[in-house]
């Protein structure tokens, strides 16, 4: 059994063969382990990750000056603190209209012609095309946080236009990735914050919902997987997301809801992926502390609807001993 047949045992709720992984890292966390395995090092042979990440995520193609990044959309990012991602700069959508502006081609280039190399040399992966900032995000990107969210009240004709183009954009997008022998489409949008979502459900459920109903119903009629990445307290949200076709769900923080908890309610409808401390063990927990964490959240998952990652990316703050506690210890499992 491969990988890729892991991963599906797991998103259709049946006990795996052993617990998959898949970790992700930001700049600065990478470059700890390249100082600690050599600067040439490929780090997913080390991983061993479960995942084929595929397609170019929020489309950061364009680099424009010092720490400066241009995405597809317009959206110019300052990098100067965040390495990764970066701060918006400026407001593409100054008024709360599209007149006059231009959407980006979905079916560019740059977001495909990685995939077949990808899949030539990591076959035995579960092969996931990604669609970053996939509308919330995408949409206070191009008009402001604080407009956006005033925009719901002022504007509320502008705010489903712009969603639904939005829709459209991410729709054509993934038909196109259809192209390729794929087997999930993975949309992140963070909705969450610690406590509670940031429009609140009732303004989620009247303008959120019923565009990412359309846009996992895309993938569902193409008979793919549906994972998503929400960080923040929305475990209010699942029964609907799963009414809808949600698969999976990541980044499953244990600060902000009760992992063990969900894991229990949703075992046969709904898959996490994600679960290891981000905020604390990682950070602040010694090596034993994440490695017991790591074992319990395995010994969980062998029943099956989880794919063990810790809640976000590996920031820069996270010790290297504690980085190679948690990856030693899924590739451990094997043996167990």
């Amino acid at each position: 059994m491969n990988k890729r047949e892991v991963i599906r045992d797991v998103l259709d709720h049946k006990k795996p063969l052993y617990v998959p992984w898949s970790f992700g890292f930001t700049k600065e966390a990478k470059d700890k382990l390249h100082d600690h395995f050599g600067a040439d090092t490929d780090l997913e042979e080390i991983l061993g990750n479960h995942l084929l990440k595929l397609g170019g995520e929020i489309g950061f193609f364009d680099d424009v000056g010092p720490d400066l990044v241009r995405d597809v959309f317009g959206v110019v990012w300052d990098r100067s603190i965040d390495k990764d991602i970066g701060d918006v700069r400026g407001c593409v959508l100054e008024r709360p209209t599209l007149k006059g502006y231009e959407f980006p081609d979905p079916i560019d280039p740059r977001f495909f012609e990685d995939i077949p190399a990808k899949i030539a040399r990591h076959g035995d992966r579960f092969r996931v095309f990604q669609i970053g900032f996939s509308l919330w995000e995408r949409a206070w990107t191009l008009r402001g946080f604080a407009n956006m969210m005033t925009d719901f009240y002022d504007y509320p004709g502008f705010v489903k236009e712009l969603l639904n183009t939005i829709a459209d954009y991410n729709i054509a997008q993934l038909g196109k990735a259809m192209h390729y022998d794929i087997d999930a489409v993975y949309f992140g949008d963070d909705w969450g914050q610690q406590r509670g979502l940031q429009m609140g459900p009732k303004l989620w459920r009247e303008f959120i919902f019923p565009v990412l109903k359309r846009m996992y119903g895309a993938v569902k009629r193409q008979d793919r997987y549906v994972i998503i990445h929400s960080c923040g307290d929305v475990d209010e949200l699942f029964d609907d997301l799963v009414a809808i076709g949600l698969n999976c769900f990541n980044p499953f923080q244990p600060e902000v809801m009760n992992i063990h908890a969900l894991m229990d309610r949703y075992r046969g409808s709904l898959s996490f992926y994600g679960g290891l401390s981000t905020q604390k063990t990682l950070p602040y927990g010694s090596v034993a502390d994440v490695r017991a964490e790591t074992v319990e959240l395995i010994e969980r998952g062998r029943s099956g609807d989880f794919i063990l990652s810790p809640a976000h990316d590996v920031e820069g703050d996270v010790p290297l001993e504690n980085m190679l506690a948690f990856i030693e210890t899924a590739q451990e499992q094997l043996q167990w």
